[in-house]
């Protein structure tokens, strides 16, 4: 009886695989075309425009401990005001200072960045984003060079003077 019903079992798998290639498996339906990409809002031919001194400063070595801390310089040689909304590390290890009134044309300014090198021994790749309504949407500066570890603390150095055993 068992082999009857294996074999009335497997006629009945392999009728359906059978039958099931057959079928025809509808199209898919066409897909439509993607909608075209939205275009970036126009410039201001006349609006504020960052010249920085650099947009990369390489600390080189620094010692971990103390700030790692760096002036970016620049001028507005647009036509307009720029105004900074916000500016913001790539890590909470890299804090910006921007100035919050206006920079009118031709005038200078300072974003101040300080980096946390305590406990963040290695290379650093940091990048300040900076949100403006000047020409350069986003501005992005860098900063990079290396945190050298702390020295090693001498071992404290044993009192115990050694007894001779008695006896």
């Amino acid at each position: 009886m068992k082999k009857v019903f294996i074999a009335i079992l497997c006629l009945t798998i392999s009728a359906a695989a059978a039958n099931a290639q057959d079928k025809k498996v509808p199209a898919p339906a066409p897909t439509p075309a993607p909608a075209a990409a939205p275009q970036a809002p126009a410039v201001d031919p006349d609006a504020g425009e960052f010249k920085f001194k650099e947009e990369t400063h390489d600390f080189g070595e620094v010692p971990e401990g103390p700030l790692a801390e760096y002036d970016f310089e620049f001028k507005n040689t647009g036509k307009k005001p720029i105004v900074i909304q916000d500016a913001h590390g790539s890590c909470g290890c890299t804090v910006p200072t921007w100035p919050h009134e206006p920079i009118l044309p031709k005038a200078k300014a300072v974003i101040h960045v300080a980096y946390t090198t305590n406990g963040r021994q290695g290379p650093i790749m940091k990048d300040v984003t900076i949100n403006s309504n000047a020409k350069q949407q986003p501005m992005v500066l860098h900063i990079r060079g290396t945190v050298k570890p702390k020295p090693a603390a001498p071992a404290p150095t044993s009192t115990v003077t050694p007894t001779a055993p008695k006896g």
